[in-house]
């Protein structure tokens, strides 16, 4: 029976509707919170949980997360991965736009200049995907970039990359990834939350929850966007859910640096008049109310909010130290090249990236846009390679010289590649290439993979995976591998569905590239 419900203490108080129903619905939920993870949420965080933790270090938070049903800690600090991990953090560099992997990396000397993409490959309509649907033909355009094979391994790369070149025996590059997405927003969301659909937590946020932190006074997830090369690129847009939490805990969300030159956070510095006693007091303050509340209702989103606020006063110190350039060598500068020095440059945040590495991020992610050649694709691309040759060369380089790159995975690459096709109007030196995502180019490097090593084959024409395909979701899946964690066991229930990164389509770990 339903009716209004008057504390007594309280005569006062606006009555309050009751019904049963929906109280007992409550009560559920809040016994299942309170019973699973706010109990060992306070007994981790409790005396007893410090005694028996220092006593059988990090297995007793292992069993316990374990007994929680979640398989990890929602509490934030250091976790226990699932495998024993090949990495340690990741560096993933977003060139968003779809690079060409017919002009740098999937080298096709048979394609001849301005005949008809064969109609056998046309069948089902796959050359429709895109802008091209219009056309009346589909002229093949072959790279006018020369190609050659470097170091032992002999990998064929494009004189746009004269630099990343000199590293292909560290790389593994991976000629047969496809996904499912055509139009870049749902091609980058896809890739980087898993999911075409937006609101999804991203892959950083994913390590973020599985890891949690190696280092407290700095984010366990930072973004940086470097500048374009120039102001006649016409950028992606780039979307906050690209690094978000979704419906993960706030807490796991990527921290964007600021790329303007600026204060690499806004509001890092106190006002003139507050110094840092002061602002230790006022967040002791908070952080008492905010435990109050917590102690009243139990809402984990309180603590995820109490652990921002401390963030936030450690990265006061942390993040200028980090952002601070002035202790590199001028011969660091020298490896990733003259805009090095430039803030907001692709080259100063590939340094930048290092630093991180070295501190203890858990997953970098810099963007580089502008990759979306439809049109006058030689001269964009030898601009946009130039811009991220040295600094991806350098970045490899400088981990492997400081023995990080070994438990460092570096990811390169797009949301989809380019058609083997011309868009627009061709000639022989200038052409344009259309979206295409049933086939196209990535590379990686260290944290466990093979190097040296090239994976899967496309066909002829680059148009489709001719051997060994990777999927956006099980690159997914092996970078969470190479991490310590099992992409079905990473799960966090959420609508009723125990959600993952890599969905609910069946996806792999690709051994092949696993060393």
């Amino acid at each position: 029976m339903s009716g209004f419900f008057c504390d007594p203490k309280h005569p006062d108080e606006i009555p309050v509707r009751f019904d049963p129903v929906v109280s007992a619905g409550l009560r559920r939920e809040y016994l299942r919170h309170e019973t699973r993870r706010q109990f060992f949420g306070k007994v981790a965080r409790g005396l007893g949980g410090a005694a028996l933790s220092t006593l059988l270090g990090d297995s007793l938070l292992g069993a316990m997360a374990n007994a929680e049903g979640q398989g990890l800690l929602p509490a934030a600090g250091r976790r226990l991965p699932h495998i024993a991990p090949k990495a340690k953090r990741a560096i993933y560099l977003v060139m968003a736009g779809g690079p060409s992997q017919l002009d740098t990396w999937d080298y096709k000397p048979g394609l001849q200049y301005n005949v008809d993409l064969p109609k056998s490959l046309l069948g089902g309509g796959d050359a429709n995907l895109g802008m091209g649907s219009q056309q009346a033909r589909y002229p093949v355009a072959p790279s006018i970039f020369k190609f050659r094979q470097h170091g032992r391994s002999g990998i064929w790369a494009s004189e746009l990359l004269p630099w990343t070149s000199k590293i292909v025996d560290d790389l593994a590059v991976i000629q047969s990834m496809h996904t499912d997405s055509v139009n870049h927003d749902p091609a980058i969301t896809h890739f980087l939350t898993g999911n075409t659909i937006a609101g999804k937590p991203s892959m950083g946020a994913w390590i973020s929850y599985g890891l949690g932190s190696a280092n407290e006074n700095l984010p366990t997830f930072v973004v940086l966007t470097s500048r374009l090369p120039g102001d006649d690129f016409a950028p992606q847009a780039l979307f906050s859910r690209l690094w978000g939490s979704g419906f993960l805990p706030p807490s796991t969300a990527g921290v964007a640096l600021r790329s303007d030159g600026g204060d690499p956070v806004l509001y890092i510095k106190d006002p003139p008049s507050i110094n840092s006693t002061r602002r230790r007091l006022m967040l002791d303050g908070i952080q008492k109310l905010n435990q109050s509340t917590f102690a009243e209702i139990g809402d984990p989103e309180i603590h995820a909010r109490i652990e921002q606020y401390e963030m936030a006063f450690r990265m006061q110190t942390s993040v200028p130290e980090l952002t601070d350039l002035s202790s590199e060598s001028a011969e660091t500068f020298e490896l990733y090249g003259p805009k090095s020095r430039i803030p907001g440059t692709f080259a100063h945040n590939c340094l930048l990236a290092r630093r991180m590495a070295e501190r203890g991020v858990r997953f970098t992610q810099i963007f580089h846009r502008g990759w979306d050649s439809h049109d006058k694709l030689p001269s964009k691309d030898s601009r946009l390679c130039a811009d991220i040759d040295q600094p991806c060369y350098a970045l490899i380089t400088d981990l492997k010289r400081r023995g990080l790159l070994d438990d460092t995975l570096v990811v390169w690459g797009g949301e989809f590649g380019r058609t083997v096709y011309c868009q627009g109007a061709l000639t022989p030196t200038d052409y344009g290439r259309d979206h295409h995502p049933l086939c196209f180019t990535m590379w990686a490097a260290g944290g466990g993979l093979k190097a040296g090593f090239v994976y899967g084959q496309t066909d002829d024409f680059s148009y489709k995976v001719a051997r060994d395909p990777v999927h956006v979701r099980d690159l997914h899946a092996t970078i969470l591998h190479q991490l310590g964690l099992e992409h079905e066991r990473l799960t966090f229930k959420f609508q009723g569905l125990e959600q993952k990164l890599t969905g609910t389509t069946p996806a792999k770990v690709i051994d092949g590239l696993i060393a």
